[in-house]
């Protein structure tokens, strides 16, 4: 089962979204999204450099991060979504790439 969060006209930072999206997926409220019922979104990639590399930049450019979060594969684009997969990453790695 996967799920996805499209960006609103009210921008939200991608660390934010993530934790919108997880809680979306699980069907809780977003403030029960903490610990210690969920890992802290730090240990796996560091909220202010994922807000930071989407952070709009003047050009065409794409770019997406996929991680583990969870349990999770996460996928967050630039364009502001955020898809939630049940499907783990195998090695628990971080995934980034650019588009032009």
């Amino acid at each position: 089962m996967s799920a996805s969060s499209d960006p609103s006209s009210d921008a939200v930072a991608p660390s934010q979204a993530v934790i919108e999206a997880i809680a979306a997926h699980e069907g809780v409220d977003v403030t029960d999204v903490e610990p210690p019922a969920y890992e802290p979104l730090y240990t796996v990639v560091n909220p202010e450099a994922l807000d930071r590399l989407f952070q709009p930049a003047a050009g065409s450019t794409t770019a997406r991060v996929v991680l583990e979060y969870e349990g999770y594969e996460i996928t967050v684009f630039s364009d502001g979504r955020v898809d939630v997969s049940d499907r783990s990453v195998a090695d628990g790695s971080i995934e980034f790439s650019l588009e032009d």
